[in-house]
């Protein structure tokens, strides 16, 4: 056998296993890139959803204030709530607890709602009733969606191979939008 060949043999042979982790880990990185950049997606469709929801509030309360003047502490509990949520940044703990926080209140706000035939049909508040439903239901979407990524970025972050990349490149896990005190709860619902 020829000393050259064999040579250029081993030089194959140790590129190749050279090259192949390069090539693996520069994928894993890659794919980490594209997992995280999928959660920060789906987390901004949520903020869009809760912003809608934000918008809508103010013209649900003056209209149930136009009825149920004497609801002060109610009125000023979604409105408290609302200006919390809404100053409060990014898919934080601290986040999804003040949008709880505003879910309870909008469900007192409704409550108070029942206890007055001519709010509930006022053609005005049952449109908005409607959008503020239709913008839950997407909310609620939007929630599934962003936790399916993080999901999918937890589990590269924590197995291997991946997680040896994870940790060099400063991934780390995704918290999970999930529904904290009341909202766990059925919400009962009267017609």
């Amino acid at each position: 056998m020829d000393s050259g060949l064999v040579l250029v043999g081993g030089l194959a042979v140790l590129t190749l296993l050279l090259v192949a982790p390069l090539i693996a880990a520069l994928r894993g990185y890659n794919r980490l890139v594209r997992l995280r950049a999928q959660v920060r997606a789906s987390w901004a469709q949520v903020d869009v959803q809760l912003r809608r929801r934000h918008s809508l509030i103010p013209n649900l309360v003056e209209t149930v204030r136009g009825y149920a003047a004497h609801e002060r502490a109610t009125l000023e509990a979604v409105t408290a709530a609302r200006v919390a949520a809404m100053a409060t940044p990014g898919s934080t703990p601290e986040r999804v607890a003040v949008e709880g926080a505003l879910t309870q209140a909008l469900g007192r706000l409704f409550a108070v709602a029942e206890a007055y035939p001519h709010l509930r049909a006022s053609a005005n508040f049952g449109e908005l009733q409607r959008e503020l439903a239709g913008t839950e239901d997407k909310i609620a979407y939007a929630r599934q969606f962003y936790n399916t990524a993080v999901q999918s970025l937890n589990t590269a972050v924590e197995t291997l191979p991946t997680n040896v990349i994870a940790g060099l490149g400063g991934f780390r896990a995704e918290r999970y939008f999930e529904a904290v005190g009341d909202e766990r709860a059925d919400v009962p619902v009267r017609f």
